[in-house]
Order: C-alpha cells, then sequence, then structure tokens
C-alpha cells in the first residue's frame, strides 16, 4: 500500500495535460512523495536553499516534460511567478505546485491566477483508499490517524513523538513563514485545547477566557489554523425552512488521533472520510457540494448534512454503539423527504433500514457507499 498511487494522482496527471494544478494538503500527508511518483518531472522545494536559489534566478529545468514547485506559496510574489511561468511555458511543459497551506486562501489582492488552473486536495488515508475489508481494521485507523508515517509504522511510541514534532513544525516553520503572529506560545496553547471540543460548537468567548486573549483573537487563530490544514469547520446548514442556528461553526482536526474522547475521535473520523469524499466531488467534478451539520433554535442537531446547491442529499448521525434512531435526524428526514439518512456506529451490530427510510449501520457500510 505505501508504494501505490494515492487516490487522486491519475486525475492530477489527466489535469496537468491542460492546465496548471495547485495541490494542497497537510504537511506529511504524502504530496512530495504524490509528486515524485509522477513520471517525467523536475521537483524544486522553496524550503531547500539550493533549489530557492534557482528559483529566484528563474534557472529553469530544460527537458523535462512537467515541473513541480513545492511550498511556491512561501515567496511573496508566488502568483505573478507562476502566472509568468504558465503564460510562456504553457503548451511545452506541465506545471504542479504543492503546498502545505491553503493556496486558495493565500492569493489574496485578487487571482491573478483565474482560468489558468485545476485545484486538488490530498486527505490522509481514509478506509477505502485503504482497501480495507474487515470492520476490525478501523481499529489501527482510528488510533494512528490517516497520516502516512504513523499508520504504516503501527507504533505508539513512535506515534507520540511524530504527533509533537509535527505541532511543532506546523507553529514554528509553517505558520511562521505565512502569518505575521507574536504570540506563538498561546496560539499553540490554542491548539493544545482545540481537540477537547470537536464534535461541539465553537465557543470563541470560552475559548478567549481559557487563554486569556480577546474572542478576535481566537477567531482569527482558529482561521489561520484551518488555512494550515490543521483543523478544518464546518457551519451549520441553513434553510428558509428550519429555523437553525446561523454563526456557530464546529471543527475537526485533520489528525483525528488528536482526539482522546473515542466518541468524539469517531465522529472525527466520519467527518474528515465525508470532507474528503466532498472535496472530491469539488475538484474532480466541479460539484457545489459542500459539508455542514444540522442544529436548529430548540436544540435539535444531526451531526453532518452534505449538501448539493444547498440541497441536502446526504445526512448523517454518529453513534459509538447501537442506539435507537436519533429523534432530530427523523426530524430532519421529515422536513427534507428526499435526504439519504444515515445513523452509523463503531461498536454496533446492527444493520437494518427503519421503516422511516433511515439507513442503520456500520459506518464502513457508508464508507465503501462514499468511496473514491
Amino acid at each position: 500500500m505505501k508504494n501505490s498511487k494515492r487516490y487522486n494522482q491519475e486525475r492530477i496527471e489527466d489535469d496537468l495535460n491542460s492546465k496548471m494544478v495547485l495541490l494542497s494538503g497537510p504537511r506529511q500527508v504524502g504530496k512530495t512523495t504524490l509528486a515524485h511518483q509522477i513520471p517525467q518531472s523536475f521537483y524544486m522545494n522553496w524550503d531547500i536553499s539550493e533549489d530557492r536559489e534557482k528559483i529566484l534566478r528563474r534557472e529553469w529545468p530544460v527537458g523535462k516534460k512537467i515541473w513541480i514547485l513545492d511550498e511556491i506559496h512561501k515567496y511573496r510574489n508566488w502568483r505573478n511567478l507562476l502566472k509568468g511561468l504558465y503564460d510562456k511555458y504553457h503548451g511545452e511543459t506541465e506545471i504542479l505546485v504543492t503546498g502545505s497551506a491553503r493556496l486558495d486562501a493565500y492569493r489574496r489582492g485578487g487571482d491573478s491566477l483565474q482560468g489558468r488552473y485545476f485545484f486538488h486536495r490530498l486527505h490522509p488515508f481514509s478506509w477505502d483508499e485503504l482497501g480495507l475489508k474487515n470492520k476490525n481494521e478501523i481499529t489501527d485507523l482510528l488510533e494512528f490517524g490517516g497520516f502516512p508515517e504513523p499508520l504504516f509504522k503501527q507504533s505508539k511510541k513512535f506515534h507520540k513523538r511524530w504527533a509533537r514534532d509535527y505541532r511543532t513544525r506546523l507553529i514554528q516553520e509553517d505558520l511562521v513563514s505565512l502569518e505575521k503572529i507574536q504570540d506563538l506560545g498561546n496560539l499553540e496553547l490554542l491548539s493544545l485545547l482545540l481537540p477537547e471540543r470537536v464534535g461541539s460548537p465553537l465557543s470563541y468567548a470560552s475559548l478567549s477566557r481559557d487563554i486569556q486573549v480577546s474572542p478576535k483573537t481566537v477567531l482569527n487563530w482558529v482561521n489561520v489554523l484551518e488555512r494550515l490544514y490543521s483543523i478544518f469547520l464546518v457551519p451549520s446548514y441553513q434553510k428558509n425552512s428550519i429555523r437553525s442556528v446561523k454563526k456557530e461553526k464546529k471543527h475537526y482536526h485533520w489528525d483525528w488521533s488528536l482526539v482522546e474522547n473515542h466518541s468524539a475521535r469517531f465522529e472525527n473520523l466520519v467527518a474528515s472520510h465525508l470532507l474528503k469524499w466532498v472535496h472530491k466531488l469539488q475538484d474532480w467534478e466541479g460539484e457545489d457540494v459542500n459539508l455542514y451539520y444540522f442544529r436548529d433554535t430548540d436544540g435539535r442537531e444531526v451531526d453532518f448534512v452534505v449538501a448539493n446547491r444547498k440541497k441536502p442529499i446526504l445526512a448523517v448521525e454518529v453513534k459509538l454503539s447501537d442506539e435507537d434512531i436519533h429523534k432530530p435526524l427523523k426530524y430532519f428526514l421529515n422536513k427534507f423527504p428526499d435526504t439519504e439518512c444515515w445513523q452509523v456506529h463503531l461498536n454496533g451490530k446492527k444493520s437494518y433500514l427503519s421503516q422511516e427510510g433511515i439507513r442503520v449501520g456500520h459506518a464502513v457500510e457508508l464508507f465503501s457507499k462514499t468511496s473514491f
């Protein structure tokens, strides 16, 4: 499995035939490995001093079909650089740009690259990408997360060391190079507190009291962590026919193994799978599909809603074991009867279709249906 192609490599190679490709995702998720597997390519990394000098001197390789520029978004003038490269060499050279930050979020001051690229995101390994078959195999994925090194190493000691080093490098290297933040200590404290709040709407006021900074500062830092692929935010689903909460967002971690609470970690795993599926539909098919959660002013809540052009197509409630069907899920189905509704579990035994039309089963049944 370690040497096989990632789930979106063929699509990326195909897109390179017509436009430049921007590939982003968390650090150490496998972007560089994917890039090196593309044949006839030449790799340059902004973080390597020798490569950086060549980029600044505009010393481009001759006779290479594909140029791969890694972490180039750390260069202040990267957008204009790519625009110039594409306009000059398009048709004779293909360009793949990779980065460990949300490249779409760092196109500030207008998008000079508009019309010149396709955008892809690389996610951690998931159930279906790994080709897992046995329900029990989800245990390792849940414990070690979907990042290649700790997942394939299968060592608790290595995983702890890797996670600590990962957080330090994210703050000290990626964040420092991209954001103007002085109080790195408290921002790192925020990153340590967030896993405890997975699954609940974020309270910036509560976090500000814990860290002793303003709610506005906490909001800014949360957005920074999102841009750096530490977390992702899930907004509430909005529709005129329901009285949903409007501003509250939930958050989840790209590395769900950081979440200690077993139930919240499982919910995070399901959230990550659904986001990966949504991003596939966005990046590959151009669909207007997004991930939400549902919560109304009466306190009814459903963990996840996937909507296509704001119309719900999938609703998912997550439980650890067999339980009666979640009443808010029934309410949601009544409001939106064309929605496919699931209640998934990790440790339960039941698998059936309820009289209301709600599918109950193990999470891997949902994972297999929303596959890659």
